[in-house]
């Protein structure tokens, strides 16, 4: 896969999971990838993804990912984002940096950096 092919199985990927498809989304990611939040964690394969990000996802009604820059060198995809979580009162936006391996058209790496005061100072109480 070109490395332009690449972003976009991540793009549609990260949008099948914003659309709370975990199970659909578990064909982008490889059995064994590692998926990071840097704050929080490491997890592992497509069911370690959906732990983390299902519950996270609960309470929103929408979810939005908006694109602001890529670069690319080989398998690695480094992408610039703003998470867009819509909640009962209102849209949340989260600036986030991404570090993502594509082997063999499946994601195998994914890390996020971000600032967890920054979402979790506006999240809902669980």
């Amino acid at each position: 896969m070109t490395s332009s092919q690449n972003f976009d199985l991540i793009k549609t990927a990260l949008t099948t999971l914003g659309r709370k498809e975990y199970d659909a989304a578990s064909a982008y990611f490889s059995a064994d990838c590692e998926y990071t939040n840097v704050p929080l964690g490491t997890v592992r394969g497509p069911q370690g993804v959906k732990e983390v990000l299902e519950p996270f996802f609960a309470p929103t009604i929408e979810n939005e990912f908006v694109w602001k820059r890529v670069a690319f060198d080989g398998v690695t995809v480094m992408v610039e984002r703003v998470d867009r979580h819509h909640l009962p009162d209102g849209w949340v936006e989260l600036p986030i940096m991404s570090v993502f391996e594509v082997h063999n058209g499946k994601i195998c790496v994914w890390r996020d950096y971000f600032d967890a005061a920054t979402i979790m100072s506006k999240w809902p109480a669980a």
